[in-house]
């Protein structure tokens, strides 16, 4: 070994996993380097891990750094890339329609956000293929889109100045005297999260007419070069309405909102209402299922892991039993194939959440034997062992009604055969509309992740970066066998509380520091941490207002429904 003085380096070196190694001038963009290294990947490149953090393409390299490509194919890339065409879309409208101002709405299935003009003026075919033009000419042009820091006081006049008043009202409270905004073509504003270099990367889009605004359709992470075909979703977009127009009568339509009234007292009162609105939704369930007996016998409740099913399937079942019906519940898990059938997914691992696990025929045999007042011999799944045993006979009478919770509990494949009318379909999910400002919005998941997270902790023993990593095959999971369903439901229930957020911030963010620095959890982790800041934690005290029965108390303890289980009484 021969140890030599030299001269400090002038350049940096990227090393990317496939074993490429770059040099480059000291402060040359990440961009720079993965552009040389031509990888190939699934999707647009459109950021970078460097050294275990998610950096945008434009960061500068001052050290030697590993590369890894983050794109439009994973998770945090489609929020990349979803951001920056958002803030495309925004300062195209700013040349459009000055004075007026785009509000993000919500998403929907297929990839898009639905957008509306805050005058409420739906815009014209002329104004809605204007503003496309302009935004397909900034993409063409290859306009940067920079990172610039502002001084607090002159960011707020900024969004004073241009009506959004939200922005204002959030950050006003802001310690740090200055704020990251990002600037295009002269349009500066905030978003929560980092961009794309340039709008050449933005060249996947397209926009339509919806309700009284219009859709910003963007890819999905699975085909992410192409736009996916248009699916109405009547009954999802009503339930976003309705809670956009609860959280207005309320006043509570923003996070600004929200941490005005758990600094003013009223607290308690918004607990109350919120519960008592999903009490509302119940009820409503519950008469509509009593109103359409004797035909209905048979109740479906589907929705994405953390949606709070179990609970709202008990609070269901005590609403039945208080309009005269007995409510009588089958497993779904009871019914899986024995182990060695079941099906394998890409990574060779057992796939539970395949409807082909399901012994579809014997469960589909036993709802006909019930339903046509046959007794039937209930299986058990030995999850030790992998078998299905021997179970207590079941039948039902006139007065009951049978409940099934699953995953597939709205494939139309469980109930072929059976009389359409007999069925009555529920879709259980957080359907968050309480948005950071009119610009950035919740994402529903995130939401039903952060419950995981405080539930996997507290019951289960999983860490958050356990939690973390499951969550991807969780995800597809979703997407195959949940989601492809949903439009079967005869009615959503939306099991988001307006305040859960500043009640899950206290639980979860101890649990998201502990995730290992430099791990791709904690790139998750972080991201969580960060947009969990703009939410003040829940009163100390106020907890004692969250019923025993909440669905957020599935997630955080203290549910008297955890052991209660009323169809066996």
């Amino acid at each position: 070994m021969t140890i030599y003085p030299t001269t400090i380096r002038q350049t940096v070196q990227a090393r990317f996993a496939n074993g490429q190694v770059f040099e480059g001038p000291i402060g040359s963009p990440i961009e720079a380097f993965i552009n040389a290294a031509d990888l190939a990947v699934n999707g647009r490149i459109v950021a970078a891990i460097m050294n275990g953090k998610l950096r945008e393409l434009s960061t500068p390299m001052m050290t030697d750094a590993d590369l890894e490509p983050e794109t439009t194919a994973d998770s945090d890339g489609t929020r990349i890339y979803r951001r920056s065409l958002a803030f495309l879309m925004i300062a195209a409208a700013a040349e459009i329609f000055p004075g007026r101002i785009i509000t993000i709405q919500h998403s929907m299935p297929f990839g898009g956000y639905y957008c509306e003009r805050d005058d409420q003026k739906r815009l014209t075919d002329e104004e809605l293929d204007q503003l496309r033009r302009r935004m397909r000419e900034l993409v063409a042009d290859k306009l940067p889109i920079t990172q610039i820091k502002v001084p607090l006081q002159e960011a707020l006049q900024l969004f004073i100045a241009a009506g959004d008043h939200e922005k204002a009202d959030l950050f006003a409270r802001r310690r740090k005297d200055y704020l990251t905004l990002y600037e295009l073509n002269g349009v500066r504003d905030y978003f929560h999260g980092f961009m794309v270099p340039n709008t050449s990367y933005l060249d996947v889009f397209d926009l339509r007419h919806y309700s009284d605004g219009f859709i910003l359709q963007f890819p999905r992470r699975q085909q992410p070069r192409v736009l996916q075909p248009f699916e109405d979703e009547p009954i999802l977009a009503r339930v976003f309405q309705e809670y956009d127009d609860w959280l207005s009568i309320i006043g509570v339509p923003n996070i600004a909102a929200l941490n005005r009234v758990l600094g003013n007292g009223r607290t308690p009162e918004i607990i109350l209402v919120a519960e008592a609105l999903h009490q509302r939704q119940l009820t409503t369930i519950a008469s509509e299922i009593a109103r359409r007996r004797p035909q209905v016998k048979l109740v479906m409740i589907s929705g994405p892991t953390s949606a709070g099913k179990t609970t709202f399937s008990k609070r269901l079942a005590i609403q039945l039993m208080a309009q005269g019906i007995q409510p009588v519940a089958i497993g779904m898990d009871n019914y899986f194939v024995n182990r060695d059938q079941t099906p394998r997914d890409e990574n060779g691992d057992y796939d539970y959440e395949s409807l082909e696990a399901v012994d579809v025929a014997l469960f589909s045999q036993h709802l006909r034997q019930l339903l046509a007042g046959e007794t039937i011999v209930q299986p058990i799944y030995n999850f030790h062992t992998g078998q299905r045993e021997r179970g207590e006979e079941l039948s039902i009478g006139s007065d009951h009604v049978i409940l099934v919770e699953g995953i597939h509990g709205l494939n139309p494949r469980l109930v072929e055969g059976l009389p359409p009318e007999s069925v009555y379909r529920v879709f259980i999910s957080a359907f968050t509309q309480l948005n950071l400002d009119k610009h950035n919005r919740v994402p529903t998941t995130d939401t039903r992740l952060l419950r995981r997270i405080v539930r996997d902790a507290a019951h289960r023993g999983y860490t958050a970066a356990d939690t973390i990593a499951r969550w991807p095959s969780v995800r597809r999971g979703e997407k195959r066998y949940i989601f492809p369903n949903q439009n079967n439901a005869d009615v959503f229930f939306n099991s988001a509380l307006v305040y859960e957020l500043a009640v899950l911030k206290k639980l979860a963010q101890p649990l998201l520091l502990q995730v290992e620095p430099g791990t791709p959890e904690r790139v998750e982790a972080n991201r969580l941490l960060a947009f969990l800041q703009w939410f003040d934690p829940m009163p100390n005290g106020s907890m004692k207002y969250i019923a025993s029965d909440s669905i957020i108390r599935e997630f955080i303890g203290g549910s008297i429904l955890r052991d209660y289980e009323p169809w066996q009484q």
